[in-house]
């Protein structure tokens, strides 16, 4: 494990796995909790404009014991640098968590199990770049951590210029899937938008994005 430590006392960890792969985790405190954000894959599938990790090709899945070490590394962070447990985890690492779907719940599991760490599911979110089928599954599942959808765009054209695998996953099939989310969850979604200066900033990006939000409960980030 090597570390990076940023004047706001950020602290960002390069872990090697036992194929002597590396991911990156990353440890984030505010004056009122520690957030840590894993990754889910080594590499990415997705080909995002805007992301570093889209870069690196998909080499594996991480398996559920690397999920859960990134945390306890981190939990044990947070004691030693800021005197109290982490709080928070955020799936916004490394790679797609839906596409690793499996191994993403087991960890989770871990993660709150008294015997592991017993954090409460609702300190944790799940961050995906939109995957409608893996969304509908969640719902069936009736889990009960917390969503988030990378959106950037509420244009399709747009959308999937910007991260051009969303062209197989439509942004009314994305809307169905959250309804259907929250439907069986009761759990609102937070759609992460990054705000590109003359991209997908202009009046009708404004527009849509209201439109798209309009019937989803949710809340923009």
């Amino acid at each position: 494990d090597q570390q990076q430590k940023g004047k706001d006392g950020t602290i960002k960890n390069a872990i090697k796995l036992h194929d002597n792969l590396v991911v990156e985790s990353v440890l984030t405190p505010t004056p009122t909790r520690t957030t840590a954000c894993v990754s889910s894959q080594v590499g990415c599938s997705l080909d995002c404009k805007f992301c570093a990790t889209a870069q690196i090709k998909r080499m594996r899945n991480l398996n559920p014991d690397e999920i859960y070490d990134q945390v306890v590394v981190m939990d044990q962070q947070s004691q030693l640098y800021f005197n109290r447990p982490l709080s928070n985890i955020v799936f916004m690492g490394m790679g797609e968590p839906l596409m690793n779907y499996n191994n993403m719940i087991k960890a989770v599991d871990k993660i709150t199990d008294p015997k592991g760490l017993g954090m409460s599911p609702s300190r944790i979110t799940v961050s995906t770049s939109g995957i409608p089928k893996m969304i509908k599954k969640m719902g069936d599942d009736q889990v009960r951590f917390g969503l988030a959808v990378s959106l950037h765009s509420a244009r399709q054209e747009l959308r999937q210029n910007i991260m051009p695998f969303a062209e197989k996953f439509p942004l009314e099939e994305l809307s169905s899937a959250l309804l259907y989310w929250y439907e069986k969850t009761s759990s609102p979604v937070t759609f992460e938008y990054v705000v590109w200066d003359g991209i997908n900033d202009q009046e009708e990006d404004i527009n849509a994005l209201v439109d798209f939000c309009t019937s989803i409960h949710c809340k923009v980030n």
